[in-house]
C-alpha cells in the first residue's frame, strides 16, 4: 500500500455538493483536508472563486489507475473539457503517489505545478505537513481562504 494525494477543485454549479459527492466516491480514502476558497490561476478573465480540497488515499493502485478514477469522478460531475484552465464543475488531479514517478504526455506525477499553487499546497499541508517545505507560504502563488470541512 502507498500513500497518495488527489486534488479536487470545483467552480461551476453547486460546488460544495459536487465536492461532497466526489469525495464520497473516492476509493481507498484515508483523510480529507478542509475546504479552501481560492482565486483562479490562469484561464479566462472574470472567473469567480473555486472551492478546493485534497484527499489522502492508502492504495495499491498505480498512478494510471488513479487518473482513470479522477476522470470517472469528473464525468460523474458533468465535467466538460471546453477550455484549458476554464471554469469546470469538477477537476481532479493526481498530485503525488509514494514511490512512483510518471512523466507521460497525459500524466505527470508528482504533479508538475503543485508546489507553485497555494490552492494545492494549503490543503496538502493540512494532511501531509511532512511533504510540504516549511517555508511553503513564501514560495507559492495565489490566495486561499479556509472555508470549512465537508
Amino acid at each position: 500500500m502507498a500513500r497518495a494525494f488527489l486534488g479536487l477543485v470545483s467552480k461551476l454549479g453547486d460546488r460544495r455538493r459536487l465536492l461532497e459527492e466526489a469525495v464520497a466516491s473516492v476509493p481507498d480514502l484515508v483523510a480529507v483536508s478542509p475546504v479552501y476558497e481560492t482565486e483562479p490561476v490562469g484561464g479566462p478573465e472574470g472567473q469567480g472563486p473555486y472551492l478546493n480540497l485534497v484527499v489522502e488515499l492508502d492504495t495499491d493502485r498505480p498512478a494510471r489507475e488513479l487518473l482513470a478514477i479522477a476522470h470517472r469522478l469528473e464525468a460523474a460531475a458533468g465535467r466538460v473539457r471546453a477550455e484549458r484552465w476554464g471554469p469546470r464543475t469538477l477537476d481532479v488531479d493526481v498530485l503525488w503517489l509514494e514511490g512512483e514517478a510518471v512523466d507521460e504526455p497525459d500524466l505527470t506525477v508528482p504533479h508538475p505545478r503543485m508546489w507553485q499553487r497555494r490552492f494545492v499546497v494549503a490543503p496538502l499541508a493540512d494532511l501531509a505537513p511532512d511533504l510540504v517545505p516549511e517555508d511553503w507560504e513564501d514560495r507559492v502563488e495565489g490566495y486561499a481562504r479556509r472555508v470549512d470541512n465537508l
